[in-house]
């Protein structure tokens, strides 16, 4: 039944077997190099940086319901969004920011979720440790 995971290649038994084979190794390796240059390459675009900050902006309301969160790719581009909350109800903003920067006025919670965020960044621990060497 497992017998397909069992499979294995023939072995090589001369030098022309072994040279086609390093030949196969060879081409699926540049392969690989390619696609791993275009993920990388495609990466910087995903969002890699995020922050939340709470707080609560009004002295009335108790508690901090209201919050700033800040979701930033590789270029400190992508997008803030607040909700705002009062006694009347709840209000939701989504500003762009671009580089690290809005064409929007910030508020001061705003800018602190973006600073945060910019300190921040999803890694893949594996990916640290190979780096490193």
């Amino acid at each position: 039944m497992f017998g397909f995971f069992k499979k294995k290649k023939k072995e090589p038994e001369n030098l022309e077997e072994i040279l086609a084979q390093f030949k196969d190794l060879k081409e699926n390796f540049e392969t690989l190099s390619k696609e791993l240059k275009n993920l990388k390459e495609e990466s910087v675009f995903s969002i890699q940086k995020i922050s939340i900050f709470r707080y609560n902006p009004f002295s009335d309301i108790g508690s901090n319901q209201s919050f700033s969160i800040a979701l930033l790719d590789g270029n400190d581009s992508g997008v803030i969004i607040t909700s705002l909350y009062t006694r009347e109800g709840n209000r939701t903003y989504g500003k762009p920011i671009e580089k690290g920067i809005s064409k929007y006025t910030l508020s001061e919670e705003e800018k602190e979720a973006i600073g945060r965020a910019k300190g921040s960044q999803i890694r893949n621990p594996k990916s640290e440790i190979r780096n490193k060497s």
